[in-house]
């Protein structure tokens, strides 16, 4: 088969497009003939051996954690949809018994395990999902890992109610992109802030209510005025816009840590946790269960949701692909279309 393949870690431009093993299933796992498959930013972070586990002694490996395809063979025991069936695979794997929190067992696809850049991928088969009818490989291929982690900061830990107004930095990434898609979805008034006036006009069409230019003067205070205070915010983004959304958050709200793009939060106010607005819960969050992924692909069908893409490459041009998400330019995920 086909794949892209990381033999020497010092960024993207060391992957390489060559032949690799089939892979065979073994007791409980099944085959996935993958037919579109996305990036993340952990797919680069690996390059660069910037992500745990990343080191030159786990390579080579073949990089990615989205695919959807459709389940080819099956070992003994296997559990999961028939051969035949369209599927998505769900990349947070051994997740464990408590659903709080992952036990020692959990990775996610594609380091070390071999990943979906590929076009073949070998996954437990409690791990891959029917394919929503209403999307197209290229279209389900962009949701595991960032709908997922945005399904669970927003449901499980962020406790979203409906009329909640909710507030995420950062938009046009693909994490956030699937934020406001699924808050919005469940009742949430959304509000938005991003760089660019385009993203924000973006996240309007995808069920924003409104959104702030941060590159504007005194934006804390027009978001302020704007949201009239938040209920909850996901915050992708860190550093100093963490300290902000404490000064917007009401009190006893919520704000849900899943990223942090601008690095650390290097002057927050301890106080505005506890004091004013105070009362706050600060959470942590990433990836999700299996239920949890069941719960994600199931609000995308029946509201019929469709993720954002914002380009497809060729499964060679990998390369080139991860130089446009370093780049952060357009909104949505970016995906690679495996050969047959």
């Amino acid at each position: 088969m086909k794949a892209i393949r990381l033999h020497e870690l010092g960024g993207p431009e060391n992957l390489v497009y060559e032949d690799a093993p089939d892979p065979d299933p073994g007791s409980g796992e099944v085959i996935v003939r993958v037919r579109a498959a996305a990036l993340n930013r952990r797919d680069v972070f690996v390059t660069r051996g910037m992500y745990p586990g990343a080191k030159q002694d786990a390579l080579p490996v073949t990089l990615g954690s989205d695919g959807s395809g459709e389940v080819v063979s099956r070992g003994e025991g296997a559990g999961g949809p028939a051969e035949g069936t369209e599927v998505v695979i769900n990349p947070a794997l051994f997740w464990g018994d408590d659903p709080a929190v992952p036990g020692k067992e959990y990775r996610i696809l594609g380091l070390p395990d071999e990943g979906t850049f590929a076009q073949f991928v070998k996954v437990p088969g409690d791990h891959v999902f029917p394919k929503p009818s209403h999307l197209s490989h290229e279209e389900a291929a962009a949701l595991p890992l960032a709908a997922l982690t945005a399904y669970r900061a927003l449901v499980t830990r962020g406790r979203v109610q409906e009329g909640e107004t909710v507030l995420i930095p950062g938009a046009g990434g693909g994490v956030a992109t699937f934020l406001v898609q699924i808050a919005s979805a469940l009742g949430a008034k959304v509000f938005v802030t991003s760089s660019s006036d385009e993203k924000i006009e973006k996240a309007r069409e995808l069920g924003a209510e409104g959104g702030i230019n941060y590159n504007a003067d005194n934006w804390s205070k027009e978001l302020k005025s704007l949201t009239g205070g938040v209920d909850l915010s996901v915050d992708t983004v860190g550093g100093e816009v963490f300290d902000v959304l404490l000064s917007l958050a009401k009190p006893g709200s919520r704000i849900v840590s899943i990223g942090a793009t601008a690095g650390p939060a290097e002057k927050l106010i301890l106080p505005k946790i506890f004091v004013r607005p105070g009362h706050l819960d600060i959470l942590g969050t990433a990836m999700g269960t299996s239920e949890e992924f069941g719960a994600m692909l199931d609000l995308y069908a029946e509201h019929g949701l469709r993720p954002v893409v914002n380009e497809t490459f060729p499964l060679e041009e990998a390369t080139a692909a991860m130089g446009l998400m370093e780049e952060g330019s357009g909104v949505g995920k970016i995906v690679l279309d495996v050969p047959a």
